[in-house]
């Protein structure tokens, strides 16, 4: 029988806190709860938290009574107004991301968006993939010890999303800052001089304008890149402008390199941790498919997004009324213990391909294919050219306040 969400135990909630208490394991705190309430209020998010398998796959397809318009975290501190107008506007007039849309929008920029990434496109790219891991990996063994997230991880995430893309390498230092004050404006956890503010919102405004220029440019010069093919290769003469596309330029260089990069940070130190460490990774005793796998299934690099309800639903056993704002935790679906025999396990191999790190249904990532390969490719180097890699003295796990995203804040290694 359904609970009204108005009870009152239920209203009171859970006191999860993943930007501070359980910022480094959320999966400790969720895993004692989610066999006995798989839906549970978290004041401190002011959003319900399913965290079962089950009931994630009946949220994620049903899209006429979920919006992924609001799918990001909301600043926990008002910001002044007139920053609030510019993090609101700085997109320009093309629309939104193609994460926010609904049916029927979502469909048509989909659509155009999903060329791309056909498995073709990704073989084709992977050789420029592996130079580029090559190139940085090479680099990064000039140091004995080294962070593996800043000489190798973002650097390496960031040049293949914009390779693909056809964004200039003098931009890319520009597209890593630009992603960096958007991630600082939409987790803003704390009270922070406005001027600081308005430099972050004046970068999202520089971003948009210049993601508008690039794709114009290749309106009129096309090239071989994402950008062109998204205005020149459409099914059907179904293709996007360039105000369309524009819009979402700035999504997929964000999304694209940091949660590969996040990923990356995950899968390197999980293994590292492991008995027989990086040498299994090295001599091939561990399959890199696997161990991608294993990574993404024991901690997402997105560990969630948020939904609202278009009508009054029932999830789980709770009934919720229309305009609830739902958490839809990714993460903890790999760690559902009626799906996996030891989710609290890091085991390559062991069977990781049912989590749902890329999502479901019609949001179901775009370039999960072009994120497999990316990160395979990494490993590969990285094992290829240090086989002896140790995680430092010292080194633990430790994570960015930045939830859903799950990024270490460094992870030092030596050869």
């Amino acid at each position: 029988m359904a609970v009204s969400a108005d009870s009152g135990k239920l209203r009171e909630g859970r006191p999860f806190d993943p930007y501070g208490e359980h910022r480094d394991d959320p999966y400790e705190f969720l895993a004692g709860i989610g066999d006995d309430e798989p839906v549970f209020y978290a004041p401190l998010l002011d959003a319900w938290c399913v965290t079962r398998r089950e009931e994630l796959l009946a949220v994620l397809k049903d899209d006429k009574s979920y919006s992924a318009r609001d799918h990001n975290p909301r600043p926990r501190v008002p910001l002044p107004d007139d920053v609030a107008r510019m993090f609101k506007t700085w997109r320009g007039d093309g629309g939104l991301g193609v994460g926010s849309l609904d049916p029927p929008a979502h469909a048509r920029v989909r659509e155009v968006l999903n060329i791309g990434f056909t498995p073709a496109k990704v073989r084709a790219f992977e050789p420029t993939m592996r130079k580029i891991a090559t190139d940085l990996v090479e680099r990064a063994a000039a140091d004995a010890e080294f962070d593996l997230i800043e000489a190798f991880a973002v650097p390496y995430a960031l040049e293949v999303m914009c390779a693909r893309l056809g964004v200039p390498d003098d931009y890319l230092d520009r597209c890593r800052l630009w992603s960096e004050q958007r991630i600082e404006l939409m987790m803003l956890q704390r009270d922070t001089d406005p001027e600081l503010l308005r430099e972050w919102a004046q970068g999202l405004v520089d971003f948009g304008a210049f993601a508008r220029e690039l794709a114009r440019d290749r309106l009129a010069h096309p090239q071989d890149d994402l950008i062109s093919e998204l205005l020149h290769e459409g099914r059907a003469g179904n293709t996007l402008t360039a105000d369309e596309v524009a819009v979402q330029i700035p999504t997929l260089i964000f999304a694209g390199h940091m949660t590969c990069a996040e990923a990356l940070g995950t899968i390197t130190y999980q293994q590292l941790s492991s008995p027989g460490g990086w040498a299994r990774v090295a001599d091939g005793t561990i399959d890199t498919r696997d161990l991608v796998e294993e990574g993404l299934r024991f901690d997402a690099p997105l560990a969630g997004m948020y939904r609202t309800a278009t009508r009054d639903v029932v999830v789980g056993d709770v009934h919720l009324a229309e305009g609830s704002r739902l958490l839809l935790l990714y993460g903890t679906a790999g760690r559902d213990s009626r799906v996996h025999a030891c989710p609290a396990a890091f085991s390559p191999g062991g069977g990781s391909s049912s989590h749902l790190a890329f999502g479901h249904g019609i949001h179901f990532c775009l370039g999960a294919s072009f994120a497999r390969a990316e990160l395979e490719v990494a490993v590969q180097a990285i094992a290829a050219r240090m086989p002896g890699l140790t995680l430092a003295p010292g080194q633990s796990r430790r994570y960015k306040p930045v939830f859903p995203l799950r990024a270490l804040t460094e992870l030092r290694v030596r050869q």
